[in-house]
């Protein structure tokens, strides 16, 4: 099985397209990096007045908007929790973070996974897809080695991207925020959980919220490494794929207002960062428990499709 994926990983890296995913992502990470410490520095020439009175303002503002009513239940939630983290805030004299650190600077990156989906999209895509517009798929099957574990060593080879594209976005995003930002004030991340206000360390927040954003980048390059088994077509693989990644949750999110059943969509289950605070469910009652069994209903589906029909299809002709 490692001579499969070292198999696999050389034939990835023989393709020059990996390397322009690869700089492309540091681009990305480089590029965000100008526009945040040139902001920065135009925030920095501003008088900064008392927080106290301004969040003070800001709260009673949030007050009378919630009193007047008249909006729907996710503006709601999101005028509630920034309520209570305000509150929290003059409470316990924890000011609002205002200076660009490292740690601020990982936490905007964050966004960019979906760059990471996209890549290892077109990985997974391909990976099988190739074999058989190549003609190389009987090369493979020739050998003495199953067509589960051919197969398995593929997928497995495409997580490995992935995981490295994630290791490249958060270690560069790091350096290069340490180079322009510093270290800075580690103050408390809040959080909003389950209608209580929550104080966190930054970089275990930091962490917890990266990993959890890999989940959306294994469901997507599971579905994509399923369509390419099973249609042989990396271009229909990438374009459902990435459709799906860029439109799924906002289509899901829009049906969601008004159904409660969209929260059996893959797409409502995804982004399990909803449950850390930082967002509320797209549908009332949804907890992490549930888009964990969601999540590993839709992976086994899209497995079983992937492995049974790679298994049964006739690849002689």
């Amino acid at each position: 099985m490692v001579s499969l994926i070292r198999n696999e990983w050389m034939k990835i890296f023989k393709r020059v397209g990996t390397y322009v995913m690869i700089g492309l992502l540091i681009l990305v990470v480089g590029g965000s990096g100008a526009i945040t410490k040139y902001l920065d520095g135009q925030s920095q020439k501003q008088d900064q007045g008392d927080w106290k009175q301004e969040l003070t303002e800001e709260v009673a503002a949030d007050k009378q908007h919630l009193e007047q009513g008249g909006m729907d239940k996710f503006s709601k939630s999101m005028i509630e929790e920034r309520v209570a983290i305000s509150e929290y805030r003059l409470e316990h004299n924890i000011a609002p973070n205002t200076e660009e650190t490292v740690w601020t600077f990982v936490e905007s990156n964050a966004g960019v996974v979906t760059f990471v989906g996209l890549f290892t999209i077109i990985v997974a895509a391909g990976i099988v897809a190739s074999e058989f517009s190549w003609g190389t798929i009987k090369l493979l099957l020739i050998r003495p080695i199953s067509r589960t574990k051919i197969l398995l060593s593929k997928y497995l080879t495409v997580l490995l991207f992935g995981a490295s594209m994630l290791v490249i976005l958060f270690i560069f995003s790091i350096l290069l925020g340490l180079i322009l930002f510093g270290v800075g004030d580690q103050s408390p991340h809040l959080t909003y959980v389950s209608g209580e206000v929550q104080e966190q360390s930054i970089v275990v927040y930091l962490i917890k919220t990266y990993l959890l954003k890999t989940i959306d980048v294994l469901m997507m390059a599971t579905m994509a490494f399923m369509i390419s088994a099973v249609f042989r077509s990396s271009s229909l693989a990438i374009g459902i794929s990435l459709f799906l990644l860029f439109m799924g949750a906002n289509a899901t999110a829009l049906v969601a207002m008004k159904f409660d059943w969209a929260k059996y969509s893959l797409f409502a289950n995804t982004d399990l960062t909803q449950y850390t605070g930082e967002m509320q469910p797209l549908v009332e009652g949804m907890t992490m428990s549930f888009s964990i069994i969601m999540l590993l209903i839709y992976f086994a589906i899209f497995l079983f499709l992937a492995f049974f029909v790679f298994n049964k299809r006739d690849v002689a002709a």
